[in-house]
């Protein structure tokens, strides 16, 4: 698994096909190892690989995450050895188990008890894999008894919404020989309230996730900090934001944690992709 040591996740449904090449082709030219996109309302997670795959030469594209209610283990392995086949080993399985809304609302399934449900999605996409052959798996985990299992059952983790306190304790968890793939999001914006402003705005749809809620909660947040759009402190420790030079260094707190890859997200206005590009360069030599 070549992940390299910085790469980036973005948002990918709201970029048509010429701007998910526009963006392969930014992330690529800027040195960057990996290309991480998600699985929500959008764009299915497997077609959408082989479609980032074909646009670049070099790039490890990684699921994250690739929803396992919305494709059976069988499924996820062929896929998984399908597309490493047909584009040189440069494709990551980032497996998630979702939200309750994204399950049972959107996709009429029963959410099952997260760990059990991994662990038995994890057998299925291990089982029956020619000799020798390593998946190349990670596991979107947050709570330390699914980081248990990423080390058990994986080749590690692809934690979100994190801070490197959690990085920290992940690493701890994991152990040595494993890849920890922590996500953190960015903008290259000097002003307080404007930086802030783009937080809030992106983390609403996270802050109102169970899931995330708790593992803030268990890093030392507390609900009032959670409520209105996030505290200050809260929208500072999700969105690194500054010069180049600060969020540079917020980055580098993940590696001395422990990370072993940090994929930046870039957040930017609606549309605005040139703030987007200028951003990945900025930071590609972090």
């Amino acid at each position: 698994m070549q992940l390299g040591r910085l790469g980036v996740w973005y948002s990918t449904d709201k970029l048509n096909g010429s701007q998910l090449g526009d963006l392969v082709n930014a992330v690529e030219k800027n040195g960057y190892g990996t290309l991480w996109y998600p699985e929500s309302r959008g764009y299915e997670s497997m077609s959408l690989a082989a479609y980032l795959l074909s646009k670049s030469s070099r790039l490890t594209i990684g699921s994250s995450i690739a929803n396992i209610y919305a494709r059976d283990p069988f499924t996820a392995r062929r896929a998984m050895v399908s597309l490493n086949d047909l584009y040189g080993g440069r494709f990551v399985l980032g497996l998630g188990v979702s939200h309750i809304p994204m399950v049972e609302g959107l996709r009429g399934h029963r959410y099952d008890k997260p760990l059990g449900a991994m662990r038995a999605y994890l057998d299925g996409v291990h089982k029956d894999l020619p000799e020798g052959r390593e998946a190349p798996v990670l596991v979107a985990a947050l709570g330390p008894k699914m980081l248990a299992l990423s080390a058990e059952k994986a080749q590690g983790a692809v934690p979100y919404n994190v801070t490197p306190q959690h990085t920290a304790e992940a690493a701890k968890i994991l152990g040595p020989g494993k890849q920890l793939a922590v996500e953190q999001k960015v903008t290259i914006e000097t002003d307080p309230p404007k930086a802030r402003a783009l937080g809030r705005k992106e983390l609403a749809r996270y802050l109102v996730l169970p899931n995330y809620r708790n593992n803030w909660l268990r890093l030392g947040f507390t609900e009032a900090e959670l409520a209105n759009g996030g505290s200050d402190r809260f929208i500072d420790a999700m969105v690194l934001w500054g010069d180049a030079a600060a969020v540079r260094k917020g980055l580098r707190a993940h590696f001395d944690a422990g990370a072993t890859h940090v994929c930046l997200q870039p957040v930017h206005a609606d549309g605005d992709f040139a703030a987007r590009d200028s951003m990945l360069q900025a930071l590609a030599d972090t």
